[in-house]
């Protein structure tokens, strides 16, 4: 299977949303390369992004699940 690179960028709205976007992330942890996580308590938001190496099906999976928590936005930018 051919696998990309993907950023998936995330503003989280509300931090309750934390637990159901890391439960996700777990269900994928074998395609993620690394995440990196900022709070940021002036806006009462947090920003990640997560790097994943993953087949497009994947990659889309976890982008389409994560955008369906309510009070997050979601992003993914792929590789060539």
């Amino acid at each position: 299977m051919e696998t990309r690179i993907a950023i998936i960028g995330i503003i989280i709205n509300d931090l309750n949303s934390s637990e159901e976007i890391n439960r996700i992330l777990h269900d994928y942890s074998e395609y993620i390369v690394g995440r990196m996580g900022i709070p940021y308590k002036e806006k009462n938001l947090s920003v990640m992004s997560i790097v994943l190496d993953a087949s497009s099906d994947i990659i889309g999976a976890v982008s389409g699940k994560l955008g369906m928590i309510p009070d997050i936005s979601v992003k993914t930018v792929y590789s060539k």
